[in-house]
């Protein structure tokens, strides 16, 4: 008989083998490309200039790139589900492999938990009729009954297609991304034969407005990360998870250029500034009803692929890190025939379902607040790249970054810590794209949050590969953690 790509069962316990190259860079891609780049696009060229937005995103890409590599070569040598879980657990001890975590998860269902509030509001766009049944107002923000549960029903339906398998969740993410690219070729062919280049003056404001486009990019590049969260599903040589995860932050940054400067040249920032989506009103204004409808779709395709990409990342984050002991053990359970992390994305499905009835306000100041804690999580791993280059040197990494030269690797390592130091510092109050005074409540809020899982680890485990299991131990000592409920 023949030679089969087929991946064996999973035993007990275990995720399931099913993503092949394709699915697992659509994953990626495709959670980088959500909504906010319909709505955002006149911010950025008003505040920054049409080649100022382009150059934002450009550094922001060649940032997130320095980060992508040091996750290429960590994925490789440690391909488990979680990603930046194992790597800080490892290198680092229980303590900050906690803090990083919670730092992307919080991100992740803040993401997630946007989505569900832009679905309805998209959709509005187009039959504004779904703002009946006013319920209440939250943050000046008007929340209307059958608006809130287009969300909600939309959360309950990925949620459930997530359960039946990562394969299924994959098939929609493959086929709503490739709409997307096809989206994007096809404001290229309009914006070339109908769009004027005078429209995309002024091409450079100054710098507080690069900086206030710069800051925004974690929001929007944050999900390649969502590759290495996978990785235990992946039916691919490590080496080339590394690799997905470069190609997956390339392509991002090239889309969101490509956005930037079809929509500079459809109209004058200034006449787009007042716009709900811009991009859709500028393609609008290019093209009649056919260019706002075929932007509308690539909105909400894109909504899709993100929030179908967070549910699956931070539900395997959730999973290990219960499986961990720092989370509880009902978090660790698998579903029993699909082998998907169930409880993980019913929790997220229900904060998902339950975010349209906070209004969009609320929500707005929800993601501001998460960008800080995903940078942290990208300087703590940028750091522990170092780290575990210099203690263990030996370790099998199929993907070496920088090659076997020395200090190679280490040159981008530390290109990535300054990179994210100095994207992090953004964020100081104060600065010129510092957030306003609610998102830096709900990031304290948040992490007062984690405070109470962290100081619930035990202290005196030492880093290094037995670092997970020395936790257990220690817990099941305690009588907590998953060997104590076993």
């Amino acid at each position: 008989m023949g030679r089969t790509n087929t991946p064996p069962a999973p035993a007990e316990g275990q995720l399931k083998r099913s993503l092949g190259r394709v699915e697992t860079f659509f994953i990626g891609f495709g959670a980088m490309i959500g909504f906010g780049w319909i709505t955002t696009t006149s911010t950025w060229l008003n505040d920054a200039g049409t080649l100022g937005a382009a150059l934002g995103f450009v550094i922001g890409g060649a940032i997130m790139a320095l980060v992508g590599l040091v996750y290429a070569e960590l994925v490789s040598a440690m391909p488990r589900a979680g990603g930046e879980h194992n790597y800080l657990l490892r290198g680092f001890g229980p303590r900050l492999a906690f803090i990083g975590s919670w730092g992307i998860v919080g991100g992740y269902i803040s993401v997630a938990a946007f989505e569900a509030v832009a679905i309805p509001r998209t959709i509005a766009y187009i039959v504004p009729e779904v703002y009946s049944v006013p319920l209440w107002t939250v943050a000046d923000s008007d929340v209307y009954l059958v608006w809130a549960l287009i969300g909600t029903a939309t959360a309950a339906l990925l949620t459930a297609l997530n359960i039946r398998g990562i394969k299924s969740a994959s098939l929609l993410q493959t086929s709503v991304v490739l709409f997307l690219i096809v989206m994007a070729l096809a404001m290229i062919g309009l914006t070339f034969f109908e769009g004027d280049v005078s429209n995309a003056q002024p091409l450079f404001v100054d710098s507080a407005g690069l900086l206030a486009v710069l800051v925004v990019v974690p929001f929007f590049f944050v999900g390649f990360d969502v590759i290495p969260q996978s990785a235990e599903e992946i039916n691919v040589p490590p080496r080339k998870i590394g690799r997905l995860v470069l190609i997956s932050v390339t392509m991002a940054t090239l889309f969101y250029i490509v956005i930037i400067l079809t929509t500079s040249t459809a109209l004058p920032a200034a006449e787009m500034q007042d716009f709900d989506l811009a991009t859709a009103d500028a393609m609008d204004a290019l093209a009649g009803g056919f260019g706002s409808n075929l932007v509308i779709a690539g909105g909400l395709a894109g909504l899709t692929t993100s929030w179908n990409a967070f549910l699956i990342g931070a539900s395997r984050l959730m999973w290990a890190m219960a499986r961990s002991g720092m989370l509880p053990t009902w978090f660790a359970k698998l579903h029993p025939t699909h082998r998907t992390p169930s409880n993980a994305l019913i929790f997220i499905g229900t904060v998902c379902a339950i975010a349209p009835f906070f209004g969009e306000v609320m929500m707005g100041w929800l993601v501001a607040s998460s960008s800080p804690s995903i940078v942290i999580t990208y300087l703590l791993v940028s750091v522990v790249f170092l780290v575990l280059r210099r203690h263990e040197p030996t370790m099998d990494r199929p993907l070496r970054i920088g090659g076997r030269a020395p200090g190679g690797g280490a040159a981008i390592g530390v290109a990535a810590v300054i990179a994210t130091a100095c994207l992090l510092a953004l964020y100081i109050p104060g600065m010129p794209a510092a957030l306003d005074i609610q998102p830096y409540v709900i990031f304290g809020l948040w992490w007062l949050l984690g405070l109470v899982f962290l100081i619930r680890l035990p202290g005196g485990v030492r880093p290094g590969p037995e670092a997970e299991d020395d936790l257990l131990g220690k817990l099941a000592e305690r009588g907590r953690g998953p060997r104590a409920h076993s």
